[in-house]
């Protein structure tokens, strides 16, 4: 008969996940940024101009619209600015690690023997980048846990193979 413990573990002796070195994205996902917060500051742009054109009433608020736009806009650029230079991802031998946030930093490690599957994503821009996201899905839900962006499409296809190395090495553990 087994003898059951349940010792205790020092906390204090783990190993840290903040002293592993993260991978940034690509710098062309910069791009990709800044190209969807043109598209939005555009849209956003036309519409405040429509509403100031043809709502008479509205034109007396032409100034501070303006200000809140570019307040609006200038804080949109750090905010990003900051996220990118924040994220980062590395694949340890036993799990995934990806960080981001630009407020909050959020840092996300998923164990390999949880993960289901894993997708690659191109998007157009990206396309034309030479990017993609990988996506890494665990059990129990229908978003994925983590999204890692901007990776260069060669280097997300060795990631992906590695995941999916590790996914059926698990699978065959467990059978």
């Amino acid at each position: 008969m087994e003898r059951f413990t349940n010792e205790t573990i020092d906390t204090l002796s783990l190993p840290k996940f903040e002293e592993t070195v993260l991978s940034p994205l690509n710098i062309n996902y910069k791009k990709i940024i800044y190209f969807n917060l043109g598209l939005t500051f555009l849209i956003l742009a036309t519409i405040i101009g429509v509403v100031l054109y043809f709502i008479e009433e509205s034109r007396a608020y032409v100034i501070p619209a303006i200000l809140a736009y570019v307040v609006l806009l200038l804080f949109s650029i750090a905010v990003n600015l900051i996220s990118f230079r924040n994220r980062g991802f590395a694949f340890r031998d036993h799990d995934v690690i990806y960080k981001s946030g630009a407020i909050v930093l959020e840092t996300t490690i998923i164990p390999y023997n949880r993960v289901q599957h894993v997708t690659l994503h191109e998007g157009f821009i990206s396309r034309k980048l030479g990017l993609a996201t990988i996506e890494i899905f665990t059990a129990g839900g229908i978003n994925s846990d983590i999204k890692v962006p901007g990776v260069e499409k060669e280097h997300a296809e060795k990631i992906k193979q590695l995941l999916i190395g590790k996914i059926l090495k698990q699978n065959t553990i467990n059978e």
